[in-house]
C-alpha cells in the first residue's frame, strides 16, 4: 500500500468522508452521496443543504446539515425520519442513534435527545453551566453569580425578539441552576441586565420590551409592566403596540432599585420594594422628546453621595440627583469641542473609590476627575489618560470600543473591549498590570460583553460571546476595621511555596499598615496602603484589603522556621491588631 504505483484511481473529485455498510461503500461531498458497486459510481442522493457529518448507526446511515438529520435505512432507499433544525431554534452538528434515542448536537442548545424516535419528545443535555454561550450580562454578588442572553441591537432594536431563560452559579455548592424560557412571563423577552439585592434573595433581570423580571428562590416572583408598575411602554401611531423597554438596573444604598426606561419622556425610574411605590423623573429637559432624540441608555451607576450616571446612545453621559434641595439637578455632556467625550455613546460608566468617574464610549475612555462640581461648573472637561510607550506620550484606549468598566477592591479598573479582550490597570491607569485576550489566557474572544467582580470573593467574571470566563485575583475589599482580620494558610507547611502563592493576610482596612517581625522583634517586613502596591515587586505588598507575603525579610532571603508576628494599624483611625503565624521549613 506504501507504493503508489499500486493505487487505482476510480472517481476524481473534492470528497469530504467514506464509510461502509453491509459490504456497501458511500463516500459523499458537500451535497451528495455516492455508492460503489462493482466498480461503480453511482449518485444515490443528493441534498439540498451542506453535508456536515455522514455516519452509520444502529444499521441506519444519519445525514446531518445545518438545518436537517435525515435517517435512512441501510440501503439510503428509505427515509426513516427527517427532523429540522428549526423547530428547535438551533443550527444541528451530527447525530447518532443510541436505542431507540436519537442524540443530536447542536450549536447551541448543546445536545438534543430525541426519545423513540418522537422529534417532539425531546430534551437538552447539557453540561454543568450557562444556557448558552454567548452571554450578554454577568452580575455576581457574595456567592452568587447570574447571567443572562439578552439581548439588543446597538441602536437599541429588541427585534427579533428573543426568549431565553436565565442562569445562577452558587459558589458554596459550585453548581449552575438554569431556568428555561418555559417557567418564566411569556412577556420576559430580551432579559439582559441584572441587579441582585443586597438586602434580600430577590434577584431583577431588565427586559428590552416587556417590562422587568422580579426572581425569588429561583423561580419567578412578580413580572412587571405598565399595568402594574410605573414602566411605560413607548407611544407609536398604533394604539395596540406595547413596547417597555427596560435597560440598566442598579440598586442604590437604601435599597432602592433604579430602572432605565426608554423612548419615553420620563425614562428614569426607582421603585421601592418594601412600600410597593414607584416614581419617574421627567427628562424633557436635556432630552426634548424621549421617543425620537434618544433610542437607549447603556447603564447606570450611584455613588456614595446619591448622584445617577447614566450612559445613553445619543446623549452621551448624563448626570441626575433628586435630593438637590428644592429642584432635581440633571444635565449630559457630550460635544467633544467642550466636554472633550470622543463619543456621545457611552457604553459603559464606573464610579471608583475616590469618586472619580471612569466613562467607556465607542471610541476611546475618559475619566471625570471633579464630579464634585458636575452640575454647578459653566463647563465641564473630561480628561483622557495620557500615558508613555517607549518614551512616546500617548492615549490609554484611544478609538478602542470599550464595553464595559468595574473597579476592584484595591481600586484598580478592569476595562472589556469588543475586539482586544481585557485590560487591568493600576488605580490611576499608568500600568497595566495585565492585558488579556483569547491568545494569551482562557478568554474564549477578544469580544467582551459585560465584566463583574465579586467584591468578597475577589472573582471576576468575564462574559464574552463565546462563553464566561473568570479569573481569582485573590483579593478583596477593604473593611471598616480590623474585626475579621486573619492571616493563612496557619501555619505555613514545608509543602506551601510562599514565592509562588504567597501568604495572605485578609480583612485589611484602606489606610493599614503591617509589619512583621520575628518572636525577637526584629523587623522581617513592613508595607503600607498605597505605597506597597502589588504587582510592583515587593515582598509584602497590599491590594485592597488584602495583603500578599512571599516569605522574604528585608534582605531578600526566605525566613526561617519560627513564630512571626504580624502587626497591623490603621493610619486613620489608630486601631491596631496582632496576629501570629508560624513557618515551618
Amino acid at each position: 500500500m506504501i507504493d503508489y504505483n499500486n493505487w487505482e484511481e476510480i472517481y476524481s473529485g473534492n470528497f469530504k468522508g467514506i464509510l461502509s455498510l453491509n459490504g456497501g461503500v458511500f463516500f459523499y461531498d458537500d451535497q451528495n452521496i455516492y455508492s460503489i458497486n462493482n466498480n461503480q459510481i453511482n449518485n444515490v442522493l443528493a441534498i439540498d443543504s451542506e453535508i456536515l457529518d455522514l455516519t452509520v448507526s444502529d444499521s441506519k446511515i444519519i445525514i446531518t446539515s445545518e438545518n436537517q438529520c435525515l435517517i435512512y435505512n441501510d440501503q439510503l432507499n428509505e427515509l426513516l425520519l427527517s427532523i429540522d433544525s428549526e423547530d428547535y431554534l438551533t443550527n444541528f452538528n451530527n447525530a447518532i442513534i443510541q436505542g431507540n434515542d436519537i442524540f443530536i448536537g447542536t450549536s447551541s442548545m448543546g445536545v438534543l435527545k430525541l426519545e423513540n424516535f418522537n422529534p417532539s419528545l425531546f430534551s437538552n443535555v447539557l453540561p454543568n453551566g450557562p444556557l448558552e454561550n454567548n452571554i450578554f450580562s454577568v452580575e455576581s454578588l457574595s456567592n452568587q453569580t447570574w447571567v443572562s442572553y439578552g439581548d439588543y441591537t446597538e441602536y437599541f432594536n429588541p427585534y427579533p425578539l428573543k426568549f431565553n431563560g436565565i442562569s445562577s452559579y452558587s459558589e458554596s455548592s459550585d453548581n449552575w441552576i438554569n431556568i428555561s424560557k418555559d417557567s418564566i412571563s411569556n412577556q420576559a423577552v430580551n432579559l439582559n441586565n441584572i441587579a441582585i439585592s443586597p438586602f434580600n434573595n430577590k434577584v431583577f433581570v431588565s427586559s428590552f420590551h416587556g417590562g422587568l423580571l422580579e426572581i425569588e428562590n429561583y423561580s419567578q416572583s412578580n413580572f412587571y409592566n405598565e399595568m402594574n408598575s410605573g414602566l411605560e411602554s413607548l407611544t407609536t401611531s398604533d394604539p395596540q403596540y406595547r413596547s417597555i423597554r427596560i435597560s440598566d438596573i442598579e440598586f442604590d444604598n437604601n435599597g432602592l432599585l433604579w430602572i432605565l426606561n426608554s423612548r419615553i419622556d420620563s425614562p428614569l425610574k426607582s421603585f421601592n420594594l418594601g412600600s410597593n411605590n414607584w416614581t419617574s423623573y421627567d427628562f424633557t429637559q436635556i432630552i426634548n422628546d424621549g421617543f425620537q432624540d434618544e433610542l437607549g441608555f447603556n447603564d447606570i451607576e450611584i455613588d456614595d453621595y446619591g448622584n445617577k450616571w447614566i450612559a445613553s446612545l445619543r446623549s452621551g453621559l448624563i448626570g441626575f440627583n433628586e435630593n438637590s434641595g428644592s429642584s432635581i439637578q440633571i444635565r449630559k455632556v457630550y460635544s467633544q469641542d467642550q466636554s472633550n467625550m470622543p463619543s456621545s455613546n457611552v457604553k459603559s460608566i464606573a464610579v471608583d473609590n475616590n469618586n472619580h468617574l471612569w466613562i467607556g464610549t465607542i471610541q476611546g475612555l475618559r475619566v471625570l476627575y471633579n464630579t464634585s462640581n458636575f452640575f454647578e461648573s459653566s463647563v465641564v472637561s473630561t480628561q483622557q489618560i495620557v500615558i508613555l510607550e517607549d518614551g512616546i506620550p500617548r492615549e490609554l484606549l484611544e478609538q478602542q470600543y470599550i464595553s464595559d468598566i468595574e473597579v476592584d477592591g484595591a481600586n484598580n479598573k478592569w476595562v472589556g473591549t469588543i475586539g482586544s479582550g481585557v485590560f487591568y490597570f493600576s488605580p490611576n491607569g499608568q500600568q497595566t498590570i495585565y492585558h488579556f485576550t483569547k491568545e494569551n489566557s482562557p478568554l474564549p474572544s477578544n469580544n467582551i460583553n459585560d465584566i463583574s467582580v465579586n467584591l468578597l470573593s475577589g472573582k471576576v467574571f468575564f462574559a464574552t460571546d463565546k462563553g464566561l470566563v473568570s479569573y481569582n485575583t485573590g483579593s478583596s475589599s477593604a473593611l471598616d476595621n480590623f474585626s475579621n482580620s486573619y492571616v493563612y494558610p496557619n501555619p505555613v507547611r514545608p509543602s506551601f511555596n510562599m514565592a509562588f502563592e504567597k501568604i495572605k493576610i485578609d480583612g485589611l482596612t484602606d489606610s493599614v499598615n503591617i509589619k512583621i517581625t520575628d518572636i525577637e522583634g526584629n523587623l522581617v517586613a513592613e508595607a503600607q496602603s498605597n505605597v506597597n502596591k502589588r504587582y510592583n515587586g515587593f515582598n509584602l505588598e497590599i491590594d485592597g484589603g488584602t495583603a500578599f507575603w512571599n516569605g522574604k525579610n528585608l534582605r531578600n532571603v526566605n525566613v526561617s522556621s519560627g513564630v512571626y508576628i504580624i502587626m497591623l494599624s490603621d493610619l486613620d483611625t489608630y486601631e491596631t491588631k496582632i496576629l501570629k503565624l508560624m513557618v515551618v521549613r
